[in-house]
């Protein structure tokens, strides 16, 4: 297996993909628009709960979808018309990531704004978010740690860690992406986190310089030349700058391991998402700018993150 299909599988990618005749002719078969659909007919909206469930996860499944009757089920309750499910299907059916049909996904059981254009939060992810909700849960009593989330994309970690913690939060994020940060800012406002436009550490307020406890850098980390093997969905709907990390996948997060020791408090913890391929490497980058490090697997013993840590100097 190439480095590059090693990193997708570690990745997690899903796999789905239908040509463009075959998805026009599955809404074609499930949206009939011939004259013999008609106020007598019932259409499938008017059709038994269980019978519109199947068709539409039949269309689905077809068109690829792994998870068909799932998105099905999701389809059908958000829309408010015949209408507007048949433009579901027509978009799912089409590509379109089923959070950017949506407007939404959820991650670690918090429902976060997509909006198109913008990376969709991985659930593979969520390992990650977990230990950083873990590590400034565990903060010293009394103090209010200082979380800031790079690379944000939706804000979807920061979200998630907001509503994990029972503790004030400074609460920071930050990405290069225009989009994503009106995203973010929409899914951060009412917990009060602050968005920032830029790349990387260079968006932050230089006042952070050495305060921060968790920082999180859920960094881009497909090989340039696996980026073509990625589903479709993901190369036409996802910004390539949430996607490519260079030729080896890592080099944003050399990036981010050199930057960090400015930014980190003593004791504080960089946590970034990296695949099995990829994981001694980016343990290596860490100590080779002083950090120490440890990797997080997820529930079925897979590497899903790396916590590299400042360490705390005496004197």
């Amino acid at each position: 297996m190439s480095p590059a299909r090693a990193a997708l599988r570690c990745a997690g990618w899903p796999a789905r993909a239908a040509p463009s005749d075959l998805r026009k002719a599955l809404v074609s078969s499930f949206f009939p628009s011939d004259s013999s659909t008609g106020p007598d007919r019932p259409r499938p909206w008017k059709s038994s709960s269980r019978r519109r469930l199947a068709r539409v996860a039949a269309a689905l499944r077809a068109a690829g979808c792994v998870f068909a009757e799932d998105e099905a089920r999701l389809l059908i309750t958000q829309a408010g018309s015949p209408g507007e499910l048949e433009r579901f299907v027509r978009l799912r059916v089409g590509g379109l990531p089923l959070e950017h049909v949506l407007g939404w996904a959820e991650f670690c059981g918090v429902r976060v704004a997509v909006g198109p254009g913008v990376f969709v939060p991985r659930r593979r992810t969520e390992p990650l978010a977990r230990e950083a909700a873990r590590l400034a849960g565990g903060c010293p009593v009394g103090s209010v740690p200082v979380v800031v989330d790079l690379c944000c994309g939706t804000g979807a970690i920061a979200a998630a860690l907001a509503a994990a913690v029972d503790r004030p939060l400074e609460l920071y994020a930050a990405d290069i992406d225009p989009v994503a940060v009106d995203c973010a800012r929409r899914n951060l406002a009412s917990v009060g986190g602050r968005v920032y436009q830029g790349d990387l550490f260079t968006a932050l307020p230089e006042s952070l310089r050495g305060t921060v406890n968790i920082l999180i850098a859920n960094v881009p980390y497909v090989p340039t030349e696996a980026i073509a093997l990625l589903p479709a969905e993901a190369r036409e709907y996802e910004p390539r700058v949430a996607l490519d990390g260079g030729g080896d996948g890592l080099d944003v997060m050399r990036l981010v391991a050199a930057g960090a020791p400015r930014w980190l408090a003593p004791g504080g913890h960089l946590l970034v998402e990296v695949g099995e391929s990829q994981a001694e490497l980016a343990q290596q980058l860490m100590a080779d700018h002083g950090l120490t490090s440890r990797l997080v697997e997820d529930e079925d013993g897979d590497v899903a993150a790396l916590v590299a840590t400042r360490p705390v100097r005496a004197g």
